[in-house]
């Protein structure tokens, strides 16, 4: 028992399966360890451990004979997620003491897949890449507690590393999946648009948010991303899943033939340890017969372009808060609602146009190539007492989310993105490598990552005993 959080979710599984462990054997697991590690790192602040154990008791009977993909395994859900009868606050103290009367989409297909959820991991308010809030305070990365977590799917992220539970589900619009993974050091996927059905809160046609798998290893990651996959009506941009589901795919794996490699898309400066140990990283695929180059599609206008689109997505969602609540607000947040309402037509017609060249650049580069890498984050984790880095090896910074740049350029034009670990800092903290697979292509890309993972071996580094 008090080992189980040391085992990897694809093990746990299979014991389920087999009927080696229990889900309620689980639940206690994850609480014991839970007990042991929240003071240190603050990652689950919303535990209905009760809930989860009754849950527990009676998923036999309910599951009859599929006990679907998780077999009854616990996760961590995102608080930015509804979970039936439980707190979802979004980190804001607007909505401290709601409580959400249905589980929503993504939540209520990974039930059906055999999940328990047992707590809600912790998040910036509303959105953003450090994991702080005026409700439940700030997340520490388990590597060392004085960096942050990375965000949105801080919280998530930090739990995984730290052992508290096997799986938890995220979601991304400017890097929320990839940049906590990479913080953390585990494994993060950023699906194509379609794949993971979304909840009625978000704009039904917008392609910028997706829901995705956080893991600690690729297979685990794998496994989860067949829990939340699933073609719907309720989604317009939803997408067939491949037979036999996308651990499948992990089976029969070929390295890539041709890799193209840049450190930062020419956009702007990163640090220089991140930019090393990345390459070293992706030249790892040459020991497998890959060409590794250093071409790349050209994202000239992509920051800009993002930035506009973010923003019209804020005002969007969160607008109408604003003439009541504009006090209670985060001011990095109102200020991109404002931004978002104060956008011109022609500035919206401008990054639309943008969008459409890059997606189409990106697609012929994928015409001579099977991937893109990249660094997935410029910087190393920062100090938690510091909102968001203001420069980067000199270079001064304009905004709260220009830090971002190397995830949310990936995220306009909808390609798959995985970000695994590829080393650490000479202070021991993380650094992930993004692997961007071709427009569709998100079952190619997780055997790509697995290849990639295997040779590097970082996945033995987690979950931390700290």
């Amino acid at each position: 028992m008090n080992d189980l959080w040391r085992l990897t979710a694809t093990e746990v599984v299979t014991k389920l399966r087999k009927r080696e462990l229990f889900p309620l054997e689980l639940v206690d697991a994850a609480a014991s360890r839970i007990d042991a590690v929240e003071p240190k790192v603050n990652a689950l602040p919303i535990r209905f451990l009760d809930e989860a154990r009754e849950h527990a008791k009676r998923f036999r009977s309910e599951s009859r004979d599929d006990p679907g993909w998780l077999a009854g395994l616990p996760i961590a859900v995102k608080d930015y997620n509804d979970v039936a009868g439980q707190l979802t606050t979004y980190g804001s103290p607007i909505f401290a003491n709601y409580r959400a009367p249905l589980d929503d989409r993504t939540i209520a297909t990974l039930r059906a897949n055999g999940a328990i959820p047992l707590a809600k991991s912790n998040v910036p308010e509303f959105a953003g890449s450090h994991t702080f809030n005026p409700v439940w305070g700030v997340t520490r990365n388990p590597w060392n507690p004085a960096r942050t977590a990375g965000g949105s799917s801080g919280g998530a992220a930090a739990a995984l590393a730290a052992g508290e539970v096997w799986l938890a589900n995220g979601s991304c619009l400017g890097g929320s999946l990839r940049i906590p993974a990479s913080f953390c050091g585990i494994v993060g996927l950023r699906p194509s648009p379609g794949v993971v059905p979304r909840g009625d809160g978000l704009p039904a046609f917008d392609s910028l948010w997706v829901d995705g798998p956080m893991a600690r290893n690729v297979p685990d990651l794998a496994l989860m991303l067949d829990a939340m996959a699933l073609l719907t009506q309720h989604d317009p941009l939803s997408r067939p899943i491949p037979e036999g589901g996308f651990q499948r795919a992990l089976r029969h794996v070929r390295p890539p033939r041709r890799i193209g490699y840049s450190s930062n898309f020419g956009l702007r400066s990163i640090d220089p340890e991140v930019g090393r140990i990345c390459r070293v990283g992706a030249q790892r695929f040459t020991e497998m017969g890959c060409v590794v180059d250093d071409e790349a599609p050209d994202f000239s206008g992509a920051i800009d372009c993002f930035q506009v689109l973010r923003a019209l997505l804020f005002a969007d969602v969160r607008g109408d808060l604003l003439p009541r609540e504009r006090e209670r607000i985060n001011p990095d947040i109102v200020w991109n609602i404002e931004k978002g309402q104060s956008l011109t037509a022609d500035a919206i017609i401008r990054a639309q146009h943008q969008r459409h060249t890059l997606f189409h650049r990106v697609a012929r580069f994928f015409d001579s190539h099977d991937l893109l890498i990249c660094p997935t984050v410029a910087v190393t984790p920062f100090l938690v007492e510091q909102r968001f880095p203001v420069e980067i090896a000199g270079e001064k910074l304009t905004t709260y989310i220009d830090w971002m740049f190397l995830t949310f350029v990936i995220t306009l034009v909808g390609c798959p993105a995985i970000s695994l670990p590829c080393g650490l800092t000479q202070d021991g903290l993380p650094v992930g490598l993004q692997l961007v697979g071709r427009p569709h292509g998100d079952a190619e890309l997780l055997g790509t990552a697995l290849l990639l993972e295997k040779a590097l071996g970082f996945d033995r580094h987690v979950p931390l005993e700290i």
